[in-house]
């Protein structure tokens, strides 16, 4: 079984430490990996890269926009650049230059963004991005990539290495739970099913995996038997394994930390509809969040294993009308 444990979720180290951790093991095997950063190093984590391979990281100040275009500018001469900022930032800010310079040619620029959704608590609305993965799914030829856990983000970070062509990584702030063993195989465009179920399955990227896992035990307890889909890759989208799950279960719930009007459960919505309608529920945001603590503001805007239970208990209802 590839999850770490089946139910009791330990906490692991936050995804952006994760992704600093990695950048700098891929760099030491590629002399072609350089980093660009926008003066937040320290909290994107991408400091370890900075402090191991100094002549090859560029800092780009307090210039989102810049930066992507230098970005583009480096891997066009061969670089195999990484750009990492604030999600709210790199994805908002740098969206023109990531349509026209990045997508547009087919540069081999991988952005990483940290800090996502509204976990990151008393940094506020200006700075939670719920809108990224919508952003980064809107450019052509990019892969988009939400890991659950440290593991995840580690094979996220070695694929896009590897990988020509644009890649958007979204990472966060707060320590998470640990879903995946050491050697854990993670295949980018792959859907990981981390729990078996016959009556509904719950498909999660990012923070929303570990919440599913815990809405999943939950249900178990009512007699509901509950799948659990880590769906990392948000694009490409692992449309055969929802739609086998949709044949098996005859009901979905997609949970994210994103907004529901443009985010994961569109797409999965979009590949139900070719190949397996069935009823659907959704959790996520409807609207920016306040400032609070990172354990309080998921709470109140309903992203909890609580509101997940609920939403498969509607969809499964929605099975028998």
């Amino acid at each position: 079984m590839s999850v770490a444990t089946k139910y009791e979720l330990k906490l692991g180290a936050a995804t952006r430490e994760a992704f600093g951790r990695a950048l700098a093991e891929v760099a030491r095997e590629n002399p072609n990996i350089v980093g660009c950063d926008a003066d937040l190093s320290k909290s994107t984590m991408m400091t370890y890269f900075a402090k191991e391979f100094p002549a090859r990281f560029f800092e780009c100040g307090i210039a989102e926009a810049n930066m992507v275009a230098v970005g583009a500018g480096l891997a066009m001469a061969g670089k195999i650049p990484f750009v990492s900022s604030f999600s709210c930032f790199v994805m908002n800010k740098g969206f023109e230059q990531l349509r026209t310079d990045v997508a547009y040619p087919g540069a081999n620029v991988k952005v990483v963004g940290t800090h996502s959704g509204i976990s990151i608590g008393e940094d506020g609305p200006s700075q939670m991005s719920i809108e990224d993965l919508a952003l980064a799914g809107a450019l052509p030829g990019f892969t988009v990539i939400s890991p659950a856990d440290e593991v995840a983000t580690k094979a996220a970070v070695k694929w896009a290495a590897a990988h020509f062509g644009g890649v958007f990584i979204r990472t966060g702030r707060a320590k998470v739970p640990v879903i995946y063993s050491a050697d854990a195989k993670i295949e980018i465009g792959k859907a990981n099913q981390l729990l078996p179920g016959t009556d509904v399955t719950l498909v999660a990227h990012g923070m929303m995996v570990a919440e599913s896992i815990r809405a999943a035990e939950a249900l178990d307890s009512e007699g509901i038997s509950a799948r659990v889909l880590d769906l990392h890759t948000i694009k490409p989208l692992d449309e055969e394994a929802l739609a086998q799950a949709a044949r098996e279960t005859g009901a979905l719930v997609v949970a994210e930390e994103h907004l529901v009007d443009c985010g994961l459960g569109v797409r999965v919505a979009q590949a139900i509809a070719r190949h397996a309608p069935v009823p659907m529920e959704f959790i996520g945001l409807e609207t920016y969040a306040e400032s609070g603590t990172p354990e309080g503001v998921p709470i109140k805007y309903g992203l909890t294993s609580a509101h997940i239970v609920a939403a498969a208990k509607k969809a499964i209802a929605r099975k028998t009308k």
